[in-house]
């Protein structure tokens, strides 16, 4: 008896001293993050099925959209505070207690938890509602089966455009009164912002592409003398084939893509070809870097700007890890947030070092990395000022560098795009700045874009040659088109 009254009162202490430490107030700092790590979590669970579903609700995409923002700038805030809780962990002893970090945490940047506390009280406000907005987009068809990885989705597809991209598409989709002219939509934005992917991305739903029989892609050629007769017959042409080899409808869709300037002279000529030869119901989407476009437009024109840092990060995260857990490695994803804060929201350079990244797992090899690209800032800074990540958006030359290059600077001249059918240079932007190709003089290396519609870009790299060290010796290479291979 005894025995079993003994057991009893200590199973009923045991009890009772884990009642208590679950009911004693957590840190404010643990009780934020734990409560924000929950919200998202909701918050995800919402924009993930929204993505798996054609909506066509404009107010419920605006909704989600504002939803999906504030979830990035949750997942930027949570992340940003656990950094920092690990360099506080790395500049005190392993065994300091949590609470000694929170409080250095604190002590050096006390806007950190406001950062928390804003995310938290933002995202909770807009959740709160969330189940009414989900009965609604459950009533929505589902899209073709989606990537089962986020991270297999970003490197295949468009990222941070859903709005943009059902706004094109309802405009698209738009019922166009008998008679009435062309509808125009003009898509203004800087270069490598995405304006060519999203178009591209609106032509592969299924939906623009039942809707009109034919998608043609047009340039600045298409606007010179002449031209509108070329385009008159192309028309002429389609519609033959169109009328011979389907029941439907026959609707055009043109894709005119400006490269540099704006003829408006030349767009007049060529939409009244346009009007003229191309049937009705069809459609045109007009890109450019200038905004001189808009005034073509017969209905709101659409400007893609790049991503906000905190949806930029996540953009970034998710290609550097792949499949590995950020949560599990902090160093490494500490490392990751200060170069995605140097970037300056390029898509180029985030592709590029993300998959340099993602494989070559090893801190050693990311505090390289990140060595190098805090390098690129500092030579381009002090000769140009600016950032170069920026200078490269706007094709203007860049000054870099090479990993463990210390003898030459890499400048990096003006660009240009091509598509894929064009044949372009064997070596790559990683081969010479991370790779073991090292190039003299000037010479063309390449990248091309993972996604749709896969462009190339072609840059001219100059290597200036800085002094060298006297009584070097100097190494064997071989040798070809100019390029090193060590």
């Amino acid at each position: 008896m005894e025995v079993l009254l003994s057991a009893v009162i200590g199973e009923l202490t045991t009890r009772s001293i884990n009642f208590l430490i679950s009911r004693r107030p957590k840190p404010p700092a643990l009780a934020l993050e734990d409560g924000l790590h929950k919200a998202l979590l909701r918050a995800q669970v919402v924009v993930d099925e929204s993505m798996g579903r054609l909506i066509t609700n404009q107010a419920m995409l605006q909704q989600l959209d504002m939803l999906r923002g504030t979830m990035y700038q949750g997942y930027y805030a949570l992340d940003n505070f656990r950094n920092q809780f690990h360099d506080a962990e790395d500049d005190k002893d392993q065994a300091v207690s949590p609470s000694v970090s929170l409080s250095i945490v604190s002590g050096r940047s006390p806007q950190i938890l406001g950062q928390l506390r804003e995310a938290l009280d933002r995202l909770t406000s807009m959740i709160r509602d969330v189940d009414v907005l989900v009965s609604f987009m459950m009533s929505y068809p589902r899209r073709y089966r989606q990537p089962y990885s986020m991270h297999l989705l970003l490197d295949n597809c468009m990222f941070g455009r859903q709005m943009e991209t059902e706004h094109v598409i309802n405009f698209l989709l738009r019922t166009q009164s008998y008679g009435a002219e062309v509808e125009v939509l003009p898509i203004v934005g800087h270069g490598r912002v995405g304006k060519s992917t999203l178009v591209t991305h609106v032509c592969k739903d299924e939906r623009v592409r039942n809707h009109f029989s034919e998608i043609m892609f047009l340039n600045n050629h298409d606007f010179t003398d002449g031209e509108p007769a070329a385009f008159r017959h192309r028309c002429l042409m389609e519609n033959h084939n169109c009328g011979s080899n389907s029941n439907r409808d026959v609707k055009f869709l043109v894709i005119v893509e400006v490269a540099g300037d704006f003829n408006e002279h030349a767009w007049d000529r060529f939409y009244s070809a346009s009007k003229q030869w191309m049937p009705s119901g069809s459609k045109i989407i007009i890109t450019s870097q200038t905004d001189k476009i808009t005034r073509v437009g017969t209905t709101r024109s659409l400007t893609l700007k790049f991503l906000p840092l905190e949806v930029y990060w996540y953009f970034f995260k998710t290609l550097a890890f792949g499949s590995t857990d950020p949560r599990a490695h902090p160093r490494f994803a500490n490392l990751a947030m200060e170069m995605a804060r140097m970037m300056n929201g390029s898509f180029i350079s985030a592709q590029i070092a993300s998959r340099v990244m993602r494989d070559n797992f090893d801190i050693r090899f990311w505090c390289k990395v990140l060595a190098l690209y805090k390098g690129f800032l500092e030579k381009h800074g002090s000769k140009f000022g600016g950032n170069p990540f920026a200078t490269l958006n706007e094709n203007r030359p860049a000054l870099l560098g090479r990993m463990g290059g210390t003898s030459a600077d890499l400048m990096v001249h003006p660009h240009f795009e091509c598509s894929s059918q064009v044949e372009v240079p064997n070596i790559t932007i990683p081969d010479v700045i991370f790779g073991s190709v090292k190039a003299h003089g000037k010479f063309e290396f390449a990248w091309t874009s993972p996604i749709p519609p896969y462009y190339s870009h072609i840059y001219i790299g100059e290597i200036l040659e800085l002094k060298s060290i006297a009584g070097k010796r100097k190494r064997k290479h071989h040798m070809e088109n100019g390029v090193t291979f060590s």
